[in-house]
């Protein structure tokens, strides 16, 4: 799709197929303030690294996306989230996870690969290493919403943890959320609601209900140099101490001299796939095209049953999607001059 710089961003993957259209334009409109603040970027010289970071703290800034302010909650009620970034051209990287107080976590994963001796800091040590680079703190309250916790009682009453948030199936019945369930741990399907009905007498679920998941980007810059970032708050009534794909890196994030990777979807099965990493190796080891090597690990890697969504840029300037969910946030843009914000259509012409 073009050659020199590129850039693709995400939202998350698994999303409610009935939000309002004014709750989709409203996504749109977000994303693409974001997309042209990073092209704005990319044309002002600055390196993918800088753009990749600049952008997820946006997103991360954005109640509409499960990260940062707006991010799941543990089954404790309070936020743990994680982050990545990967410089491409040298391999390096840093990650973290577990953060309660840090506003903005790819920051912090950018402070990681640069400052200190190590790839990846968790919880206390890495809120420490924050104090220490002086980045900004706040009360953990700050990234609670009134509709995450809404939803973290839904989670709770059902006993389960929310991994895909929404999904229509009958025209009679509204929503259909899809659980691990607690008791007996094994994947199962509950019909939470039909229309008018709302659970436990109390907590009403409407159209414009949704959590969008990870969010992510990934750039190529005029010099060819690729870089990733990613960060999410996890899953909704997720254990304290669960740690997902977004802070992997080979899982969640990847980059390398042919390509930058950022996913989106079940963390457990993209952990399990190596999903980013594999975008690259497939691309390296079999002579892939870019678009080829997603559809293949989309296809190939992942468990039988399970949901993911993948951005990938390559040095060549070009751009890639896959998502197998019902519907991913994403937006391009290329240097040879096209732009794309999507949620449901497919990008691939």
């Amino acid at each position: 799709m073009g050659r020199g710089w590129a850039i693709a961003l995400h939202g998350g993957a698994g999303i409610d197929p009935n939000i309002t259209l004014h709750r989709q334009q409203e996504a749109k409109e977000h994303l693409s303030r974001y997309l042209n603040l990073g092209v704005s970027a990319i044309r002002s010289s600055l390196p993918a690294n800088d753009v990749v970071e600049l952008v997820v703290r946006e997103l991360e800034s954005d109640p509409l996306f499960n990260s940062g302010k707006g991010s799941a909650l543990t089954e404790k009620g309070t936020v743990e989230m994680d982050a990545s970034i990967m410089d491409g051209t040298r391999r390096r990287c840093g990650a973290v996870s577990g953060l309660m107080r840090v506003k903005n976590p790819v920051s912090l994963a950018r402070l990681v690969m640069e400052k200190s001796p190590h790839s990846y800091l968790a919880f206390s040590g890495a809120e420490e290493f924050a104090r220490q680079q002086g980045v900004e703190l706040v009360d953990n309250e700050y990234f609670i919403t009134d509709e995450n916790r809404k939803m973290l009682k839904l989670a709770q009453d059902a006993n389960t943890i929310m991994v895909v948030h929404f999904h229509l199936i009958f025209p009679n019945i509204h929503f259909l959320l899809f659980f691990i369930n607690l008791n007996f741990v094994h994947a199962t399907m509950i019909v939470l609601l039909k229309i008018g009905w709302q659970f436990d007498n109390s907590i009403p679920i409407t159209g414009h209900a949704y959590l969008p998941e990870t969010v992510g980007c990934v750039v190529v810059d005029g010099q060819g140099r690729c870089a990733a970032a990613t960060s999410t708050g996890g899953l909704m009534n997720k254990m304290s101490g669960r740690i997902g794909d977004t802070p992997l890196i080979g899982s969640g994030t990847y980059a390398c001299n042919l390509c930058g990777v950022s996913c989106t979807g079940e963390g457990e099965a993209i952990i399990r796939a190596t999903l980013a990493r594999d975008v690259a190796a497939v691309m390296e080891y079999k002579g892939l095209g870019l678009q080829e090597a997603v559809d293949f690990v989309l296809k190939e890697k992942l468990d039988d049953g399970a949901e993911a969504g993948i951005i990938a840029v390559s040095r060549e300037g070009e751009v890639a999607c896959g998502f197998n969910s019902i519907g991913m946030f994403r937006g391009f843009a290329t240097e040879d001059g096209f732009m794309e914000v999507a949620i449901w259509d497919s990008m691939k012409q």
